[in-house]
């Protein structure tokens, strides 16, 4: 079994973004080594545009554009995003990552 830890939580609501940030803290704390990504489309990426800002240290979430777009939002400016949320969780699952949905 390997040890590396590569962890992508998707967070499709602004409570699931909350408990993905917490647990992202939690693993890194546990597993300092590990490589996590928070994934945030739906509700999920508005909480996370018009929530407060990343603090830092924190896991900065990764915005579905679609979600962004269908919602008729913007991204902050230099936010990660990617194209769509579902093909990034397909796509990191082929490469041997762990899912969690928060």
């Amino acid at each position: 079994m390997s040890d590396v830890i590569r962890l992508l939580i998707h967070a499709p609501t602004a409570e699931a973004l909350a408990r993905a940030r917490s647990n992202a803290r939690n693993l890194l704390a546990a597993a300092p080594g590990a490589t996590v990504e928070i994934v945030a489309n739906a509700a999920g990426a508005r909480a996370a545009i018009e929530g407060p800002a990343t603090v830092a240290g924190e896991t900065v979430p990764i915005l579905c554009r679609n979600s962004i777009v269908n919602q008729g939002l913007t991204a902050p400016e230099g936010a990660p995003t990617v194209e769509a949320a579902v093909l990034h969780i397909a796509r990191r699952q082929a490469e041997g990552w762990a899912y969690m949905r928060a």
